[in-house]
């Protein structure tokens, strides 16, 4: 038997201690104003928080490292949120990976649920503002029905069951990028991964998120050019073989981990700062 690792549990609630660190990938271009509470709601139980910044412009560097000492800056290549997240994920140390947008749109209490899912035996905790108990206060009527229609196209060609598609904040083991390839650039990012976890035969678990409204700045999100992106990249893996790692009986997990699983569910506490306000 290997050696058992050593690492100290992390306390995540009085329910649950974890001994898998976890990092926080967060790609920022410009989101000076919005890191105060971005950084504000993640959990202190947290390994390292991995800053990717596409080329600011304004000081988004210097406010993470004023917010966050042991902040792990990493220099975007390329320009889309794709290359933002492949540039972070490379730099990150923690067996669990968890992606955040930096606009403020998504709860950091929220983590509790998606590591939660992980240690429990998912292998991909993937976010859905459209499952019982999510939520959004960002998506428009077009974007909304855009989302639908894709994530059922998505559904019905790669024998899914998801209930969103095109939603950032997702966490997963890092063994996951041993079995998909990311290879595209810009927002259909996630696309990607949601539909080459499937393909791999990972284990997925949605998980309630609820989306609010990016507190400061405007979105670079387009919703037909980035729509047009999401379904080039659905047709394009639709002509590409599953992978013949989709047959595994049996799932492996980083070796030398340990975790304590709750006996009631976690139920994460709303966060008590008012929304935008920094202390």
């Amino acid at each position: 038997m290997g050696k058992v690792s050593e690492r100290p549990y992390r306390p995540v609630s009085s329910h649950l201690a974890i001994a898998p660190p976890v990092s926080i990938v967060i790609p920022a271009m410009n989101e000076a104003e919005n890191l105060p509470y971005v950084f504000r709601s993640l959990p202190d139980w947290i390994h390292e928080v991995v800053l990717v910044d596409g080329d600011s412009t304004d000081d988004t560097v210097r406010v993470a490292r004023a917010l966050r000492p042991d902040v792990k800056v990493v220099e975007q290549r390329g320009k889309g949120k794709g290359d933002a997240l492949i540039s972070g994920f490379a730099a990150c140390t923690g067996d669990i990976i968890v992606m955040v947008d930096a606009d403020g749109s998504a709860d950091g209490q929220e983590i509790v649920s998606y590591v939660s899912a992980l240690v429990s035996g998912a292998d991909f905790a993937k976010g859905s503002r459209f499952a019982n108990g999510g939520g959004t206060d960002d998506m428009t009527p077009i974007r909304k029905l855009g989302n639908r229609v894709l994530c059922a196209v998505v559904n019905a060609k790669f024998g899914a069951r998801y209930t969103d598609l095109c939603y950032g904040y997702n966490a997963f083991w890092r063994h996951c990028l041993d079995e998909i390839t990311l290879d595209c650039t810009g927002f259909e990012v996630e696309t990607l991964m949601n539909i080459r976890v499937v393909k791999a035969g990972l284990r997925v678990q949605e998980i309630p998120s609820h989306e609010y409204d990016r507190i400061h700045g405007v979105s670079n999100l387009r919703a037909v050019r980035d729509g047009l992106r999401v379904l080039r990249v659905i047709l394009r893996e639709r002509r590409v073989p599953r992978s013949v790692r989709s047959v595994r009986a049996v799932r492996r997990r980083p070796a030398g981990l340990r975790f304590t699983i709750p006996a009631v569910p976690v139920v994460p506490v709303a966060p008590t700062m008012p929304r935008g306000e920094v202390l």
